[in-house]
């Protein structure tokens, strides 16, 4: 008896034990389906949102420079304040529309960043980390459209759409895009937003401009000079050097073999765009337009920002090459159609958004584009990709600004536009001194009378 219940005991114990091992490994398993949060990629995911979040500094100096002395705090003003409207926007809806789970069409939670997992789903970053850079990249396409419609935009005007482009015309297309959307749940690819925000944004403007008309001082086939080039350079390198933060970052994680590929892939484009714009220039005006050489850098940056993961680097050498002709001969484009593009945006982020969206069909490798062996079918998705941004865009964007022009205001009166936005908007110049003298014919004009007792003198002849 007593022999029969010791075997019993050691049955027991075995099956307890064994029951403890299925319990224990069956923990640990499930453990280890939780995402961890990885230092590393959270570190180089936030630095990558810093410098697309500097780049409005890039957008800033560029469109500032490109515009005439009198419009300069403005166009500084909308960037500042885009960015700023584009916060509000994407925290409150934009967020939740682009990246919660809902359907193919829009997300339905996480708004006013309700409910966030703490990390999120499918990363190794924060939740926090993903909406900042995702915010970066919002703020990107409002300031887009700023550059077309520079010059002649009433402030207000330029404040609403910037919160109505990140609360519903970004997030909702950037759904489909990037929020496992019907466009992704049919194949269209576009790594770091050559249409979530380059085209998109580029159709916003085009929306605007077209509502608005040409500035009323245009006369096309004549160049309006921008009135400072080094701005423009300055804004050129801040924009180029961002661009490093904007397409390996999409990668959202730190992996040292695909981001070296993007960086490479990045400049190259870059690189190419600026070579043939420039050379272009001087085929045609027998002039080095280094204004040309800026736009096409920056047509190759957004034409390389879909594919800059899916092609190797010397495709992205003729991706560039290619860019930049669209770059300079887009600006002709557009003067033949009588379309006021201040700064050159549509054909750098818009029709360069639609030939980078293309590429992938064209170059993408593992059999992907056409050259590749992956015949037509990318091609043909990419193709559906681009006129779905243009067909979600610029209609709706057109009845925005409508809409805005007929009960905000979206144009200044012609008086204003003569005199400058900067003094009647923003009762600040940014450059005050050439207001109160006229050099060389030492015409004084609004001199007061109080400058010599702060310390200003009349300039004298010779001076």
């Amino acid at each position: 008896m007593k022999r029969d219940l010791r075997q019993w005991r050691r049955l027991a114990n075995i099956v307890l034990v064994f029951g403890l091992l299925v319990l224990l490994t069956r923990t640990a398993a499930a453990q280890g389906e939780q995402p961890e949060v990885s230092a590393v990629d959270t570190v180089w995911v936030l630095v990558c949102a810093f410098l697309v979040f500097f780049m409005q500094a890039g957008f800033g100096f560029l469109e500032a420079g490109f515009v005439r002395s009198k419009h300069v705090v403005n166009i500084m003003a909308e960037n500042f304040m885009d960015t700023t409207m584009s916060t509000i926007g994407f925290v409150f809806v934009g967020f939740g529309l682009m990246f919660g789970s809902g359907n193919a069409f829009f997300g339905t939670e996480w708004f006013a960043m309700r409910g966030l997992p703490e990390i999120y789903p499918g990363l190794t970053i924060p939740t926090y980390a993903f909406f900042f850079f995702q915010f970066a990249f919002c703020a990107a396409a409002a300031t887009i459209a700023s550059g077309l419609m520079a010059e002649r935009t009433d402030f207000k005007g330029d404040m609403v759409y910037s919160l109505v482009t990140a609360m519903f015309i970004y997030p909702i297309f950037g759904h489909w895009v990037w929020g496992g959307g019907w466009l992704a749940q049919l194949g269209f690819m576009d790594f770091a937003g050559s249409s979530v925000v380059h085209l998109l944004g580029a159709c916003i403007g085009l929306a605007g401009t077209l509502v608005m008309g040409k500035r009323r001082d245009k006369v096309f086939g004549q160049n309006i000079r921008g009135h400072n080039i080094p701005l423009a350079a300055l804004g050129t390198f801040i924009l180029w050097f961002g661009w490093f933060g904007f397409n390996p970052g999409s990668q959202l994680a730190a992996d040292p073999l695909p981001i070296s590929h993007i960086v490479i892939t990045t400049d190259f484009a870059a690189t190419t765009g600026a070579i043939v714009a420039m050379l272009l220039s001087y085929l045609y005006t027998r002039k080095w337009d280094v204004s040309m050489a800026f736009n096409g850098a920056l047509g190759g940056l957004v034409a390389i920002t879909a594919s800059c993961a899916f092609v190797t680097p010397m495709a992205a050498l003729v991706i560039g090459i290619i860019a930049g002709a669209i770059a300079y001969y887009g600006v002709q484009l557009m003067e033949r159609l009588r379309i006021d593009d201040p700064v050159g945006a549509f054909p750098v982020h818009g029709l360069n958004g639609i030939f980078g969206l293309l590429s992938i069909g064209i170059w993408g490798t593992d059999g992907v584009g056409l050259l590749s062996g992956g015949g037509l079918s990318q091609l043909g998705i990419q193709a559906l990709g681009v006129v779905v941004c243009i067909l979600w865009a610029f209609p709706l964007s057109y009845v925005m600004f409508v809409l805005i022009q007929r009960f905000i205001g979206l144009r200044v009166s012609p008086e204003v536009e003569a005199a400058g936005i900067d003094l009647a908007y923003h009762g600040i110049e940014s450059y005050p001194e050439f207001d109160a003298v006229e050099l060389r014919g030492i015409q004084v004009r609004d001199w007061d009378a109080d400058q010599t007792a702060r310390g200003g003198m009349l300039p004298q002849a010779g001076d």
